[in-house]
């Protein structure tokens, strides 16, 4: 039985290294400090590359890396070196375009920084566990928005924020009454 395609981490670091947002899905990094570490040294190897327009990829530690490069921000997917690279790139443009889509073209750490919260939703709807669960931008924008569904859809079809903007709706409702 072949196993689906695993990642073991997302980061998004600025344009010297440090965190913007990351989120691991393997122990390959057990500690805070060697996960920084790995950070740094993913940076250190990719900083002289021009990853700005196409996707790059890279090798380190028995990784595959994917990367690209929007302003100031560096956005990573790190797979095992068995994982397809082809699979990694998708999870990659589906990352950045959603944070694109999401940020409304303004991809820079300020904006990044402002909009922490809808960019670990995105990590959180494309993976799960290690585990790809959807790679479409729009798709990941959509369930990441604040204004994508019907205010009156299911709850369980809601984002997190859409559902409390709803609960605070029908909770002010019934005060009022």
């Amino acid at each position: 039985m072949e196993l689906p395609p695993k990642v073991k981490n997302m980061l998004l670091l600025d344009s010297e290294g440090k965190r913007v947002a990351v989120k691991y899905y393997s122990d390959d990094w057990p500690t805070n400090s060697s996960k920084e570490a790995f950070e740094k040294a993913v940076f250190t190897k990719t900083q002289k590359t021009s990853a700005r327009a196409e996707v790059e990829v890279t090798a380190l530690e028995n990784n595959i890396i994917v990367y690209k490069f929007a302003q100031d921000l560096h956005f990573f997917v790190t797979g095992g070196e068995e994982e397809n690279e082809l699979i990694l790139d998708s999870v990659l443009q589906g990352l950045f375009d959603a944070v694109t889509l999401l940020l409304r073209g303004n991809v820079d750490k300020r904006e990044a920084l402002d909009n922490l919260d809808l960019i670990f939703l995105c990590f959180d709807e494309i993976i799960d566990n290690g585990i790809v669960l959807e790679t479409d931008a729009t798709v990941i924008a959509g369930k990441v928005g604040i204004d994508s569904t019907d205010p009156n859809a299911p709850l369980s079809e809601q984002t997190i924020s859409q559902a409390l903007a709803t609960a605070r709706e029908h909770l002010t409702r019934s005060l009022l009454k």
